[in-house]
């Protein structure tokens, strides 16, 4: 570890662990906020559903396009920089939505903040696997995907505030983040150490894939259930029959389960392995999902089984990335990170529109039907995976 990493483990390091939570609290609420409420917009103006998707999977492209070189922005820039550019970055649209209802803006303005989004996620979760010890590690790692949970599940309460006006919740969210921008200026300079790795350029992130793709996959799972829940949900919602207020309270406890079981999860993987913890969870999440359809407008059945199936699949970033660290040799887990936040970006893209299109096809049950599926399918090649030898 470089130095100027390392000294971020003494004196100050609970000052800026906790100013890196916070950061990721507001990345969380961003997108637990844009996803329903521009959503809820677009299908108000009468889009079709598959536009509605595809308009929300904009901002994961942009996301995308900021994974592919986010290694060396950060190599070049620094860790506070990027975290500094990545909330200005997001700050900029957010008062533009309302203002300017024009769906073709809205494309741009999505890909600047999944821009942003991305440069925040990256360098906040490779921070804390850099300078966190093995000891901590899972208990660090589970507190990162919880405050990212809490950002997360608060952000759909943003629907309750559009009766006061369009802008209202997108001007609360500017001015928290104008906020912890004034923290995160008291951040250190630092960047990542010089890593001599075998291998270069893509080589780094084929070899993490194929030593750890069953604790990097969980990332693509979870970007798929994130974004296509947040995006598709209030439109099923709404052709299933129930309110926005329904909408808009049973929506956050996909996070809030996550929050009440990350912990738990994390804890049971320490003892009985995570790639077990993650095969259960994803079998009995994804049946869970699957059945939520046979509750129809049915509000508490709909809520528990939110709940239980998000609790049970709302660890899986953060669990993956803890299997990852403990599998993959230092080397190339900077690779890994890059290529979990690759897989989130690709399922956060996937989501929205596969569901969308399951929407336009008259089939509002079918985005639950694949999501389910894709858990189910996930937690069977478990058995499958052979750890390698490193």
């Amino acid at each position: 570890m470089s130095k100027a990493s390392g000294a971020i483990r003494q004196e100050g390091s609970k000052a800026h662990f906790i100013i890196l939570i916070v950061v990721i609290i507001v990345a969380g609420l961003s997108q637990g906020l844009l996803l329903p409420v521009l959503s809820i917009f677009i299908e108000q103006m009468g889009v079709s559903s598959s536009i509605n998707g595809l308009n929300a999977a904009v901002m994961y492209i942009g996301s995308f396009a900021m994974t592919l070189v986010a290694e060396r922005i950060l190599g070049a820039v620094g860790f506070k920089k990027l975290i500094i550019s990545g909330l200005i970055i997001v700050m900029i649209p957010l008062m533009l939505f309302p203002l300017i209802p024009d769906l073709r803006l809205w494309f741009l303005l999505r890909f600047l903040v999944g821009i942003g989004d991305s440069a925040l996620h990256y360098s906040t979760q490779l921070w804390v696997l850099l300078v966190t010890p093995a000891a901590s590690r899972g208990r660090n790692i589970s507190i990162y995907g919880m405050s990212y949970g809490i950002g997360f599940s608060i952000g759909p309460l943003g629907i309750k505030l559009l009766g006061y006006g369009q802008v209202v919740p997108f001007a609360i969210l500017f001015f928290l983040m104008l906020i912890v921008l004034l923290f995160a200026l008291k951040l250190p300079d630092t960047r990542p150490e010089k890593i001599i790795n075998e291998g270069s350029g893509t080589g780094r992130y084929r070899r993490s894939f194929m030593l750890a793709w069953y604790a990097l996959i969980p990332a693509f799972l979870y970007g798929y259930m994130e974004s296509g829940m947040n995006s598709n949900f209030p439109i099923y919602g709404l052709r299933i029959g129930f309110s926005e207020s329904d909408i808009s309270t049973l929506l956050p406890f996909v996070g809030i389960g996550g929050l009440l079981l990350q912990l738990p999860l994390g804890a049971l993987s320490d003892r009985f392995g995570r790639k077990r913890i993650l095969m259960i969870s994803g079998i009995v999440g994804g049946l869970l999902f699957m059945l939520i359809p046979a509750a129809g407008t049915q509000f508490w059945p709909t809520l528990l089984l939110l709940t239980i199936a998000g609790g049970l699949v709302g660890s899986f970033f953060s669990l993956g990335l803890a299997y990852a660290a403990d599998i993959l040799p230092k080397s190339v887990l900077p690779a890994a990170n890059v290529v979990a936040s690759f897989q989130f970006n690709i399922g956060s893209i996937i989501g929205p529109n596969l569901g969308g299109i399951m929407l336009g096809l008259g089939a509002p049950g079918g985005m639950f039907w694949l999501l389910g599926a894709c858990y189910l399918l996930f937690g069977m090649a478990g058995f499958f995976f052979k750890q390698n030898k490193v």
